[in-house]
């Protein structure tokens, strides 16, 4: 770097002059003193070669003036010194042409060396310069593509999130799982704390926050939070119009936002033809505004957002729809195979008229009905005369027997359960009360409920909502609740087996039916409707009652009301074999002879007496009766032994093993072809005689 710095002195100040040419004067003196140092010593003294030394590197570094100093004082150097004579003499002019030759060699190639430096310093510049614009300019370029990069790798990741919301749609159906996973994605790419999407109640229409991704929230905001009609969200509902907000620069704040310390927020509507289906939100904890840019791509997402959630709800809907529609299909299959068949309310007792008003009272309202009675009093087919009077007869009636089903499969029958639930619970269930939704639920045995699944049944009918077993989503209902029972549920509150809130909710219109022994007059009607109907079915011609035959069954107190004449009727058109019906009246009297005409009998169930358990209930005293009124006919439609609903040889063999004859005059004629009732039965005797062999 020394040769740079003295090829400079020529364009410096005066004192970079005097410091070249005084170092070319110095150079010399140096010769000189090295030259008279070693001639003191006696030692060789070689001036010239130093002089040559000092004029080279004066003209080399220091230039041609120097150099030329440097010439010239070495040249007087040598004559006073080292050269006798003069100094133009002829012994020092051979010394001046070697020092002119060298010094004319050393100045050219400085000169050539000092154009050269120039020249490559005026490269180096222009290089410099050069470098320096290409360097800016690589650096604008870099900036670019560092620029471009960024906005490349934005938008990619924009469009991934575009096909991971379209993914999403494809295979997810479930609304809110997809919307959980559309929240984490956007969270990400947005670099957003809190995505949240809000949608309208099926039910109430309220905006509730339906699926949130916020994995840094303390609890204030939660999935089910309801918004407020003045929330943004709200009103962003209603004008389907995007909405920024942050804390400390709006005069909107939102105490739920407060809490959770989110300071910047944005939302969305979610249109899909026209319709706001519901609020996109994003939110932010630190005071980061939402900048066009980003509301308008969020409006992107929005719109593929809102596509989803309508083919989500719509799916939902046609699940929901497919499955009641396969519960009803089920229910109704169930139901026409257990039908009464009781075409109408038959009777036209004072009683009977008394409910029939009680029904026609209440059926245009939607209160819950409490159906009391004995069993087999007709409590279904008067629930279903309400509810077919009544503003949902358009809509299922839905019946659930309580006493027939366990307590776990009661509920699950009841409120339906989802996936998984419990064991076995291999696909989703919809419940009765989802089923009967806007029409009427019919529970019976209502009594049988037990105590721990009283509050969900109390809740519906106070809130109208219910969750199915294993699930956490409320599900609204409008349905009507008509309970019957044959105990008395007043005396159960009092045992503690009935919660007494619940029996005030049922009890609000209470209606009791009387048993059939309090309607003797509407008994005739009721087995000519039942005689009718059993003879279609099974094909039989049965036309004629007897006199005597009502007569008994009118004065039958019937403990099993109209179910156990039911089952007599269907047993006797069965038995008989003509067109008039036969029914074994011997087998009702001993039981109408135990309780007084008038007299109440117990509330509890009386089954028919089986056929082939008859033989055990027949007596000695029965038999006799029978062949009394029957002249001592055995065999035949008015024999005594279809009078006790018995086959001729199992008679016969009775007898036998009772050690019964018939009389010796009657024992022969037989008349198994009768067709009239009045002809055939015969006067019963005033006395009674003994049968003898």
């Amino acid at each position: 770097m020394a040769d740079s710095r003295m090829s400079r002195f020529p364009v410096r100040s005066h004192f970079a002059v005097a410091l070249r040419y005084g170092g070319a004067i110095c150079l010399v003196a140096g010769a000189l003193g090295m030259a008279l140092l070693l001639r003191h010593d006696n030692l060789p003294h070689p001036f010239i070669s130093f002089s040559f030394a000092a004029i080279a590197i004066s003209f080399w570094y220091a230039g041609s003036g120097p150099g030329l100093l440097a010439l010239l004082l070495s040249y007087l150097t040598l004559n006073r010194f080292f050269v006798p004579g003069r100094a133009l003499g002829p012994s020092s002019q051979s010394y001046l042409v070697i020092y002119v030759i060298f010094g004319a060699a050393v100045a050219r190639f400085s000169t050539s060396r000092r154009r050269a430096e120039r020249l490559l310093k005026e490269a180096r510049d222009f290089l410099e310069v050069r470098v320096a614009e290409r360097t800016r300019d690589l650096a604008q370029t870099n900036e670019t593509l560092h620029g471009t990069h960024a906005e490349l790798q934005h938008e990619k990741e924009r469009l991934k999130l575009l096909l991971d919301l379209n993914n999403s749609v494809v295979s997810k159906l479930d609304l809110r799982d997809l919307l959980r996973d559309i929240s984490a994605s956007a969270r990400r790419l947005m670099q957003c704390d809190a995505v949240g999407f809000n949608l309208p109640d099926p039910e109430t229409g309220e905006l509730k926050l339906l699926a949130m991704d916020f994995p840094g929230g303390k609890g204030f905001l939660k999935e089910e939070t309801v918004r407020a009609s003045n929330s943004l969200a709200a009103m962003v509902f209603k004008t389907g119009e995007p909405k920024t907000f942050s804390i400390g620069h709006d005069f909107y704040s939102e105490e739920s936002y407060e809490k959770e310390g989110l300071k910047s927020a944005c939302w969305l509507p979610l249109i899909s033809r026209t319709r706001v289906l519901g609020v996109l939100g994003l939110s932010r904890l630190e005071d980061v505004p939402f900048s066009p840019e980003d509301v308008s791509f969020l409006m992107q997402i929005a719109s593929q957002v809102a596509i989803a959630v309508e083919n989500a709800l719509s799916y939902r809907q046609i699940t929901e729809l497919t499955n009641k529609l396969a519960q009803e299909k089920l229910y109704l299959e169930d139901e026409i195979r257990t039908e009464a068949n009781f075409e109408d309310i038959v009777g036209t007792s004072q009683a009977l008229h008394r409910v029939l008003k009680l029904v026609e009272t209440v059926s245009p309202t939607d209160s819950t009905v409490l159906i009391f009675g004995e069993t087999g009093t007709g409590k279904e087919l008067i629930a279903r005369a309400i509810h077919d009077v009544s503003s949902r007869h358009s809509n299922t009636f839905v019946k659930l027997n309580c006493a027939a089903l366990p307590a776990g499969l009661l509920e699950s029958e009841l409120f339906g359960h989802e996936k998984g639930a419990f064991t076995g619970a291999i696909a989703q269930r919809i419940g009765r009360l989802e089923l009967a939704n806007h029409g009427t639920l019919f529970l019976d045995e209502v009594g049988e409920i037990p105590l721990e699944l009283q509050p969900k049944l109390l809740r519906v009918l106070q809130e109208r909502e219910f969750e199915r077993l294993g699930g956490t989503r409320t599900i609204r209902t409008n349905v009507r609740l008509i309970a019957a029972t044959n105990r008395d549920l007043a005396a159960m509150v009092q045992e503690q087996k009935f919660r007494a809130d619940l029996f005030f909710r049922l009890n609000v219109f209470p209606i009791e039916l009387p048993p059939l022994r309090e309607r003797a007059e509407d008994i005739p009607l009721l087995v000519r409707h039942f005689a009718e109907e059993f003879s279609r079915r099974i094909g039989r011609r049965v036309e004629a009652i007897s006199s005597q035959t009502m007569q008994a069954l009118c004065e039958y107190q019937w403990p099993g009301n109209i179910r156990e004449l039911q089952n007599v009727i269907e047993r006797s058109v069965i038995l008989s074999s003509g067109s008039s019906l036969n029914v074994a009246v011997a087998e009702l009297r001993p039981r109408a002879m135990r309780l007084p005409a008038k007299e109440a009998v117990p509330a509890k169930s009386t089954r028919r007496t089986p056929v082939r358990s008859i033989l055990a209930d027949v007596d000695r005293n029965q038999i006799i009766r029978a062949l009394e009124e029957t002249g001592g006919r055995i065999g035949g439609a008015d024999g005594a032994a279809a009078r006790l609903g018995l086959k001729r040889t199992t008679f016969i063999t009775r007898m036998k093993k009772l050690d019964i004859n018939p009389h010796p005059v009657s024992d022969l004629k037989m008349d198994s072809a009768d067709t009239s009732d009045a002809s055939d039965i015969s006067t019963t005797q005033n006395s009674s005689r003994d049968v003898t062999s």
